[in-house]
């Protein structure tokens, strides 16, 4: 039986809660039979697309993971965590590119424990002396690392991080530092073999399939541009179009290291490549070149209706998917055809024709051998290629920009350690490690401040996720099958996200962030004091690195732009001085190079920059202009070989010029001249081979330096 309430509480009425109208919910008893109830909003589901690639890849990585931890926790090693952070730092999305990258990087590992080993016990007395030494030899590796630009580099990269990460913790105490570098060898060696491994037997892609892929695309690229080009169709990004072609020309050689990985017969298939590589690259200069010659006719009242035909059926056949070869050689014939019939004319227009016709041809058979190249890329059998054909794509190299990388990287570790030496700080060597890590990563970029800014935002953002596990989920873990269960939503997350080329420099800080924080060891500890001295050390060195980049790797792309655009005109000068030896196949791929890399640089530049001015491709096309002038020297008199010399020497002393002064200034009206002069001596010669391509040549030169001059005297 309830207590009687007091007669205040019994007499008083119930709470009246008054509910606006808009907030009222319908009355579903009080609705008519046959009325449609109203229904609700539903929230929308999010899209959520799963890319089996991507998850199949992030599988291969965390299975590699969990073999790795199972071998460095029955083996003892002192840190597994290194071994895990390392199966993720050298993780790459296709295993045809890891295999080759794994030997590098294993060969990096050794190089720095020898350093190590060479450098600690000797310096151990001396910390300054050592600290310098050990910044030099990094500052050394990125400088190796930057100029080669080819996957060797990884193995200049792995020798100075390993040497960083080695050293640096024992600086204070290298009494043990043969058993450490042993330690840190074996737990790195081990990550990197599981890694490989797991990919290769998971993800056996090949670099062939690339090869193939990306040649196909750039021949249809290149037929469908060309076709406008000599249709008078230019669209508004021409010119971009045909760098980032370049830029494809110089990707194949990087994906082609790798086929010696890939079947017992890719030496040979390696050779094709080079030899596609060098008949892609004569594509670029022998397309625009045509281009350049149709235009002046046009401009200069039209094109005659014999060229106006062949253009037709030239242009039919590139657009046609899967033309016949057999077609493209009789195209070039009656492009040769016609060449010759117009330069018997010997006037300017004809001349203009000839030249027209001849790059078209040479265009063709370029184009038309690039598709045989790119069929056999991949078949079994040695190829048939000249020795000349197999000489290596030379990549173009910026010693400058090499040096200001080493010497950042140099710098920014001496201070490190000097502020982590002067306040006596516990963590700073783990400091000194991450920083170095931050920088050998990124060192190879023209201003890596902007992804080490982005480094530090995925830091932050996943230290709260690295505490969750350390220091609630991990305490409830018992046992390794347990531990692996645990992490694998994260690190399956994170291998993802590494899979996804738009979110992938999110995925080096998140792993080193969430792995280091935890610090896996043989036995569990949840330190907080320990969790936030390292991670005050990781944000250390991401903010010391972020400001020593700002101060020493300040210049921004268009800096670097022009420094290639400049090493260009130096070659260029040296290229048409007659006292130098010149290789042409080397010279062209270093010019194709180039050219790619202005093209990723130029999109930043603003519409009205002075970078715009300097054409790659008319530099590209004066050059190969140049060499067969330099070929027929031998096979002129005496006379004419001094006119082609003082061309030669205006060409050299105008590319000198723009090589000093840094811009893309117009030539000067005196080189026209030597130009008209030397083009009257050999029309007035019998025209052998050597004599007709320098009678070319000087052609398309006077087009490309002189395009608005007026016909040259006695030539019309």
């Amino acid at each position: 039986m309830s207590a009687p309430q007091p007669r205040e509480a019994r007499a008083r009425p119930p709470p009246v809660v008054t509910v606006p109208p808009s907030s009222r919910l319908p009355d579903m008893t009080s609705m008519p039979v046959g009325r449609t109830r109203p229904r609700f909003p539903s929230l929308p589901l999010p899209d959520l697309q799963i890319d089996s690639q991507k998850l199949l890849f992030s599988l291969s990585s965390f299975i590699a993971a969990a073999i790795t931890l199972a071998i460095a926790f029955s083996a003892s090693l002192p840190r597994p965590w290194w071994a895990l952070l390392t199966v993720y730092v050298t993780a790459q999305p296709m295993a045809g590119a890891f295999r080759p990258k794994a030997l590098y990087r294993l060969g990096g590992i050794a190089t720095g424990a020898a350093v190590t080993l060479l450098l600690v016990p000797n310096l151990q007395n001396s910390p300054e002396l050592l600290v310098l030494c050990l910044a030099a030899w990094t500052g050394f590796c990125i400088y190796l690392a930057v100029l080669d630009r080819t996957p060797r580099a990884f193995l200049f990269q792995m020798a100075a991080f390993s040497t960083a990460v080695i050293s640096f913790p024992y600086l204070d105490d290298p009494t043990n530092i043969f058993e450490t570098t042993i330690a840190r060898v074996q737990e790195m060696t081990v990550a990197i073999l599981c890694v490989t491994a797991v990919h290769a037997l998971l993800q056996p892609w090949s670099a062939t399939p690339v090869i193939r892929a990306r040649v196909r695309s750039f021949l249809a690229h290149a037929r469908r541009w060309t076709a406008e080009a000599l249709g008078s169709h230019h669209t508004r990004l021409e010119n971009e179009h045909r760098r980032m072609l370049a830029a494809d020309v110089t990707e194949l050689g990087m994906i082609a290291i790798h086929l010696p990985f890939d079947q017992r017969w890719a030496p040979a298939t390696k050779r094709r490549v080079t030899a596609l590589q060098q008949q892609l690259a004569s594509i670029l200069p022998l397309a625009s070149a045509a281009a350049n010659r149709l235009d002046r006719l046009r401009d200069g009242g039209g094109l005659p209706a014999e060229l106006e035909a062949l253009l037709d059926d030239v242009s039919d056949w590139l657009v046609e998917e899967d033309s016949p070869l057999h077609q493209a050689g009789a195209l070039v014939r009656r492009c040769e055809a016609m060449a010759e019939a117009a330069e018997a004319r010997a006037d300017w227009t004809s001349l203009l024709t000839a030249s027209a016709c001849v790059r078209i041809a040479e265009f063709l058979a370029a184009l038309a051998a690039s598709r045989r190249l790119a069929t056999r890329i991949g078949s079994p059998g040695r190829p048939n290629l000249k020795p000349s054909s197999a000489e290596p794509f030379a990549l173009a190299r910026d010693h400058g920009v090499a040096a200001l990388a080493g010497l950042a990287t140099a710098t920014a570790i001496a201070l490190y350690c000097a502020v982590w030496i002067l306040l006596a700080w516990p963590n700073g060597s783990a400091t000194a490690a991450f920083a170095a890590l931050i920088t050998c990563s990124f060192a190879a970029q023209d201003d890596p401040a902007p992804v080490i800014g982005r480094y530090l935002v995925a830091t932050l953002k996943t230290f709260p996720l690295a505490a969750l596990y350390l220091f609630v989920i991990l305490p409830r873990v018992d046992g390794y099958e347990m531990l692996v269960i645990t992490l694998a939503p994260t690190l399956l997350w994170m291998g993802y996200v590494q899979a996804d080329p738009a979110r992938s420099p999110q995925a080096l800080p998140m792993f080193s962030c969430f792995i280091v924080a935890m610090g896996f060891l043989a036995r569990f500890q949840a330190d907080f004091a320990l969790f936030i001295n390292t991670g005050l050390a990781q944000l250390g060195g991401i903010v010391a690195t972020l400001t020593v980049t700002k101060l020493f790797r300040s210049a921004n792309v268009l800096w670097t732009a022009r420094r290639i655009l400049r090493s260009n005109w130096a070659e260029l000068a040296q290229l048409a001085d007659i006292r130098r030896p010149f290789l042409a196949d080397r010279w062209t791929a270093r010019a194709i190079d180039r050219l790619g890399q202005v093209a990723a640089r130029m999109a930043v530049a603003a519409p009205g920059a002075a970078l715009h001015a300097a054409d790659g491709l008319a530099d590209l096309r004066i050059g190969r202009n140049i060499i067969p002038i330099r070929r027929s020297l031998p096979y002129v008199p005496h006379d004419v070989r001094h006119r082609l010399g003082a061309v030669l020497s205006g060409l050299t002393v105008f590319y000198d010029a723009r090589w000093r002064r840094g811009h893309a200034h117009p030539p000067p009206a005196a080189l026209l001249e030597p130009i008209d002069r030397a083009l009257r001596s050999l029309l007035a010669l019998p025209l052998d081979e050597p004599r007709r391509r320098a009678l070319r040549a000087l052609v398309g030169m006077r087009c490309n330096l002189f395009p608005a001059a007026p016909p040259p005297d006695a030539v019309r």
